[in-house]
């Protein structure tokens, strides 16, 4: 049943639009490899950089550069050693991909938001470091869809606060739609606006958060290409 009336859609970005953290993983894995650690599993190595990305998130925020800084800081924590200059160089190789900021569009968005945009008005938020997500937004292309876009250090119940104001938003006709139970889903319904969650398989450990099924306000959909039904 579609929702009637013009509606306000704010996109996440990361792992809504485009795969993300599926990079970031396939890095892990590299680094895991090229470790060797001779007395730990790959489970084991992975708990332990969980605990210092966490940490190093609190304190510089997010991006490729803090991910490289958690990769030497795990690297020097297991090896109980600062890392050399080459080792240095061969875990900045391994994340090759994140520097480039390559992109990898999630299937259906540029038709989706095509259509979307002629019934709706469409707004991108999304957190990280400003010119790390606007390069991938420029090589995405989906620049086109958006009336504003919102690049903030955190998707936190301020932050939405902050661009209902800027913005001029009607919360109860303005919906968040992305794959982040923690960030895109619970703030926003913390300011009175609605939400579409979308699960992505690769979210991010760190954006994982529980949902109550019983919320009406929370729409479940299995594909971004979905929203073309309801909106």
């Amino acid at each position: 049943m579609r929702i009637s009336g013009r509606q306000t859609l704010i996109f996440d970005a990361d792992d809504t639009l485009w795969e993300n953290n599926i990079l970031f993983e396939r890095v892990i894995d590299d680094f895991t490899e090229w470790l060797a650690h001779p007395t730990l599993d790959p489970a084991q190595i992975r708990a332990i950089f969980d605990e210092i990305e966490a940490a190093n998130t609190v304190t510089h925020g997010y991006g490729s550069t803090v991910f490289l800084g958690s990769l030497r800081d795990c690297f020097a924590h297991l090896n109980e050693r600062p890392v050399t200059d080459a080792e240095r160089a061969e875990i900045e190789g391994l994340a090759a991909a994140l520097v480039r900021g390559d992109v990898e569009l999630i299937p259906a968005v540029a038709e989706t938001l095509d259509e979307l945009g002629s019934r709706h008005d469409l707004l991108l938020m999304t957190k990280g470091v400003p010119a790390e997500q606007q390069r991938k937004l420029d090589v995405s292309g989906l620049g086109r869809h958006f009336a504003a876009i919102n690049i903030v250090p955190e998707k936190d119940v301020s932050a939405y606060r902050a661009l209902i104001a800027r913005h001029g938003l009607d919360p109860a006709e303005s919906w968040m739609i992305g794959n982040s139970p923690k960030s895109d889903i619970l703030p926003a319904r913390a300011v009175g606006m609605r939400a579409v969650f979308i699960p992505n398989v690769n979210t991010w450990i760190l954006e994982h958060a529980s949902l109550d099924e019983a919320d009406r306000g929370v729409l479940t959909l299995d594909s971004f290409g979905e929203l073309t039904t309801y909106f």
